[in-house]
C-alpha cells in the first residue's frame, strides 16, 4: 500500500464524503501530497478507514475544484498548477482585489479595521520567522478581515476558490527566503489607510499594487526553477 503520509480529520458533524475530502485537500495544500501522486481508491479507503463510496465522491469534488485528476480505470492524480495557471488565478486575484477593498472602504466596521491593523501585525511577525504555515496563514487572515468586511456573497466565494488552488503553491515557494518584508508592510499599510479614511481610490490602486508585486515575485521564483 502507498505510504500516505497523513491521517482522517474526524468531525463528527460532517458526512464522511466531506471529512474524506477536507482529509485530502489538507493533505494536498500542504504538500503531504505531491503533484503527480496517484491516489488509489481501495488504498486510501485502506489508509482511512472508510468505505470506497466517500473516497469516490471526495475524488469528485478535489476534481471540481482542480486538485486532481481522475484517470479512468487508473485512479486519481494530484494536479500541479502550470505557470499559466498562475498567472490566470493571479490576474483574476488582482481585479477581486481591487473590489474588495474598494468595497472595504465603504463598508468596513471600525472594529474591523482595528483587527486589519492586528492582522497586520501578525504579518509582520509570521514574514521575521521560519513557520511557513503561519505565514501563509497570517497573510491570508489579513486578506480575508478585508473580503469579509465587503457584505458581497458571491465576491467572497469566488476568492475562497481562488486561494484554494494557490494556497498549496504559496506554501510551497514561502520555504525560499527573498519576499521583500518592507514593500509588504508598505503595501498593507496603504491598504489600511485606504480604509480607515474612507478613500476607495487610493484603496483600489494600493490593491492592485500589491497584487502586481507578488505576482512579479511568483514568476521570479518559477523561472529560478
Amino acid at each position: 500500500m502507498a505510504d500516505y503520509k497523513f491521517s482522517i480529520n474526524t468531525n463528527e458533524y460532517l458526512p464522511l464524503r466531506d471529512v474524506v475530502f477536507n482529509t485530502l485537500r489538507d493533505a494536498i495544500l500542504t504538500g503531504k501530497l505531491q503533484p503527480g501522486e496517484r491516489l488509489m481508491e481501495n488504498q486510501l479507503a485502506e489508509k482511512l478507514g472508510v468505505s470506497r463510496t466517500p473516497i469516490r465522491e471526495a475524488l469528485r469534488m478535489l476534481e471540481i475544484e482542480n486538485l486532481v485528476k481522475l484517470v479512468p480505470r487508473k485512479g486519481a492524480q494530484v494536479l500541479d498548477m502550470t505557470e499559466k495557471d498562475i498567472i490566470n488565478v493571479l490576474e483574476l486575484r488582482g481585479a477581486l482585489e481591487s473590489l474588495g477593498v474598494k468595497l472595504a472602504c465603504k463598508n468596513m466596521s471600525e472594529e474591523d479595521i482595528e483587527k486589519l491593523k492586528l492582522a497586520e501585525a501578525d504579518v509582520e511577525s509570521a514574514l521575521a520567522g521560519d513557520d511557513v504555515e503561519k505565514m501563509a496563514e497570517a497573510d491570508q487572515n489579513f486578506h480575508d478581515i478585508i473580503f469579509n468586511s465587503t457584505g458581497n456573497d458571491k465576491l467572497i466565494q469566488i476568492i475562497s476558490n481562488l486561494d484554494i488552488q494557490l494556497y498549496r503553491y504559496r506554501l510551497a515557494h514561502l520555504r525560499i527566503k527573498g519576499q521583500n518584508q518592507s514593500i509588504i508592510k508598505e503595501q498593507h499599510t496603504k491598504i489600511i489607510n485606504a480604509i480607515e479614511n474612507r478613500l476607495p481610490k487610493e484603496g483600489s490602486e494600493a490593491a492592485n499594487e500589491h497584487i502586481k508585486y507578488h505576482t512579479e515575485y511568483t514568476l521570479s521564483l518559477l523561472n529560478r526553477e
